[in-house]
């Protein structure tokens, strides 16, 4: 019975309207698709941090080799513009971290071997405290606290590269417990918040262990570890901490121990345990950026040794990790890979694009039916289905002069064929198998159906 309802699912002419979409719910309606210009930075961008904005916009900091200086530019929902000046850090620094205060403020992380903070009041980017409050400093990581202070870990070179954590009491930064808290060298510190007791955790790569992941915490008086120190299996790289909805901590990182490929790690209380198969990736994961969905699974976005260095996205469906859309979406190699989610649910990445002289792009995976806001009226058959050389188009005749495409799961347009007959004879025999949407455009109107092409 399931098997026939798929039959005539497939033959049915399908269309689609701001009221009602029948296949809503399909991963095969969802793809990566450009937010705005691929590329829109002025020049090649590094360190890119991407967050979003209490209403919804998503900003990107980065390096800017053009201005010598961090720029952070915005998507004003047409257009990438900046915000404020770009170039505007006073020390030249690297953005290593962009963050939203609870009022709404961009805030950024600096490093060009001295910290800075800078906030946007509006109309300039501005010191939070003093430029420079901290010196050799390196990767850097901001996030807020529950009552609204920011806070920033980092590794100290004069300190035997341990980890310090700082925050912004209202008028300069202060040490939280001791600094240099680790044992030996921390490296990648990744910092965020438990939403059960609203104590800062900070993730690193443990040199007093091997390289391996450890976690730490500050109790209100002391830095302590969470579960055994050096918990990973082997060294690790590009550690990523982040939080579960109940409040679990979780760090992704390129895990050493299984042949570089990416690892998420949770602890349960008591121990820190895989989440799913340890190295799940198929190949090197760089640049592992770990953030959880709305509904609460956890997402990893890495650059995919596998795919040519393209970016990736994936989930954790309950049991296993699954891509999100089709591993290594990027045109190009994607440096320092950014997740974030939209407030609307969307997973968004920003990176380095390879494919355009190392300037920023964002992606993000979203319906294929996006922009489609018109009551729809035509009808449109598409036979035979599934098809092999040839399929025949019926269209009815308020459909004259339309526009059709047929379109593959990456969004990415293959066919284009004006519409001026009743019926039309398209050639598919060069399509790879596989599922393919098939898009007609009228002046006001748009139908959507579906082929399967063995």
């Amino acid at each position: 019975m399931k098997k026939l309802f798929y039959i005539i699912f497939f033959f049915l002419p399908v269309v689609v309207s701001a009221q009602f979409n029948l296949y809503k719910d399909s991963p095969l309606d969802y793809a990566w698709k450009n937010v705005g210009n691929a590329g829109f930075s002025a020049g090649a961008a590094y360190n890119t941090s991407l967050a979003f904005s209490p209403t919804g916009q998503p900003y990107v900091a980065y390096f800017d080799l053009v201005n010598e200086g961090a720029t952070v530019m915005k998507f004003d929902g047409s257009n990438w513009v900046n915000v404020g000046n770009a170039g505007f850090s006073v020390l030249g620094g690297d953005p290593t971290s962009l963050a939203f205060s609870p009022s709404g403020q961009p805030y950024v992380a600096l490093t060009s071997y001295m910290a800075e903070v800078m906030k946007f009041d509006g109309t300039n980017w501005v010191d939070v405290g003093i430029a420079g409050f901290a010196d050799t400093v390196s990767y850097m990581s901001l996030a807020f606290s529950p009552s609204g202070q920011p806070y920033v870990a980092f590794s100290v070179y004069w300190n035997s590269s341990k980890a310090t954590v700082m925050k912004f009491d209202g008028t300069n930064w202060i040490n939280v417990g001791n600094a240099g808290f680790s044992a030996d060298q921390a490296w990648y510190t990744s910092l965020a918040f438990s939403p059960s007791d609203g104590q800062p955790y900070v993730a690193y790569q443990d040199w007093a262990n091997s390289e391996k992941a450890t976690a730490m915490k500050f109790n209100g008086t002391n830095w302590v570890s969470v579960g055994n120190t050096g918990f990973s299996a082997g060294w690790t790289g590009y550690t990523s901490l982040a939080f579960s909805q109940s409040g679990q901590p979780y760090v992704a990182y390129e895990d050493g121990g299984n042949s570089n490929k990416a690892t998420v790690m949770k602890f349960d209380g008591t121990n820190w345990v895989n989440v799913g198969d340890a190295g799940f990736s198929v190949g090197m994961a760089w640049y592992t950026s770990l953030a959880f969905s709305p509904s609460g699974q956890p997402y990893v976005a890495y650059m995919d040794s596998a795919n040519s260095h393209k970016a990736t996205v994936m989930k954790f469906d309950g049991s296993s990790w699954v891509n999100v859309g089709s591993a290594g979406f990027s045109a190009g190699a994607a440096g320092n890979s950014s997740l974030a989610f939209s407030p609307s649910g969307q997973p968004n990445v920003a990176y380095s694009d390879g494919a355009n002289s190392e300037k920023a792009t964002v992606m993000k995976y979203d319906s294929v039916y996006v922009g489609i806001n018109e009551q729809q009226e035509k009808k449109l058959l598409l036979y035979p289905n599934p098809a092999t050389d040839e399929i025949s188009v019926d269209i009815s005749e308020k459909a004259y002069g339309s526009n059709l495409a047929i379109i593959n799961i990456e969004g990415q347009q293959l066919i284009t064929r004006q519409i001026t007959e009743p019926k039309t004879q398209i050639d598919i025999s060069t399509l790879p198998s596989g599922v393919y949407i098939v898009r007609l455009t009228g002046e006001r109107t748009v139908t959507v159906g579906k082929i399967i092409k063995q």
